[in-house]
């Protein structure tokens, strides 16, 4: 008793469509062969009578099978009330399945399996504008987008949308975090700018603690938070009220449409900073003299970043060292 009860549960444990997938096999088989045994000239083979059954169940009915005598109709009967309940019943259940599927995935529980992609956590208009950018340069590179406050995916492509608090491990999980090639972590606008930063330093402790070789892009609101930031781990950590206000301090100084150029600066455009290691023919030279090589590669020195210290436009005859690296925009 026991042993038939552990067999029903095992039974029970099977997916739905599963199930009825047997039960319309089975019926198929049986009565396929048993057609065959009662009426062999109609049906000279096991296959023809498969093959009668199949278009019967399935209520398409081609005609080039059909029992002549009262048992092959009666067994025919006996199939159709049996098997097109089955099979209606397989068909409703393979829509439902899909159906769930496809919400399950618009409501942002479906685990992302693939690798090598970047999690964006935090949905506002930053991160739509940084995602068009991204797929600008990168068309095929695999978003995961993390959120607690959508009601679905905003539906972009190869963006994969997980909701969930991201300060959670098994949001981070779903995310495929352990794979990822980096994190980008958005300030949180519907809170102030110091719960917003507090919250954005859990997430990244998070990040760091679950993979500590994740590279980490972190949006900081206040200076307050900014050491501790540094502390949590962040690679590059991005002061937006500094940046936002020298933009619009140079604008009003400038007073010449500079907002303008500061679009030319977006990724999409195809204008791209870079920070690359001192190649060996340019180490002794001037600054000068390396702009003038750059030139003809058609890309900009904008400055030099030597240890934590970083100069921009340095004097002409600043001379470049082995171990600094060359900030450089380039299309």
């Amino acid at each position: 008793m026991a042993k038939s009860n552990k067999s029903m549960i095992h039974w029970l444990r099977w997916p739905i469509h599963y199930r009825i997938t047997i039960f319309v096999l089975l019926i198929i088989l049986v009565f396929g062969e048993l057609i065959s045994l009662v009426e062999p000239k109609e049906f000279p083979t096991i296959f023809d009578g498969i093959w009668w059954a199949v278009v019967t169940v399935s209520t398409v009915g081609f005609g080039d099978y059909v029992p002549k005598t009262y048992l092959g109709k009666g067994i025919a009967m006996i199939m159709i009330l049996a098997g097109a309940s089955f099979v209606t019943a397989y068909f409703a259940t393979i829509s439902a399945a899909a159906i769930k599927s496809q919400n399950s995935y618009a409501e942002g529980a479906v685990p992302f399996k693939g690798n090598n992609h970047v999690v964006l956590i935090g949905w506002n208009e930053k991160a739509n504008e940084m995602i068009e950018s991204l797929h600008s340069v990168k068309p095929y590179k695999q978003i995961v987008l993390i959120d607690e406050t959508l009601k679905e995916s905003p539906l972009i492509e190869n963006v994969h949308f997980i909701k969930g608090n991201p300060s959670n491990d098994q949001t981070l999980l779903k995310a495929n975090i352990l794979e990822a090639d980096a994190a980008i972590i958005t300030a949180d606008q519907h809170k102030n700018e110091q719960e917003a930063d507090m919250n954005s330093i859990i997430v990244l402790l998070t990040l760091k603690g679950m993979n500590p070789n994740l590279y980490c892009v972190i949006e900081i609101l206040t200076e307050l938070q900014t050491k501790n930031a540094d502390r949590a781990g962040a690679d590059e950590i991005i002061k937006s009220y500094k940046l936002t206000s020298h933009f619009i301090m140079s604008s009003y100084l400038a007073k010449n449409g500079l907002s303008k150029f500061y679009s030319e600066l977006n990724p999409a455009s195809g204008n791209l900073f870079k920070v690359l290691p001192v190649t060996e023919n340019l180490i002794g030279k001037t600054f000068k003299e390396a702009s003038h090589e750059l030139l003809e590669k058609e890309s900009i020195l904008i400055g030099i970043k030597r240890g934590e210290e970083t100069k921009v436009n340095p004097p002409l005859s600043y001379e470049i060292r082995p171990l600094d690296t060359l900030i450089i925009f380039t299309h």
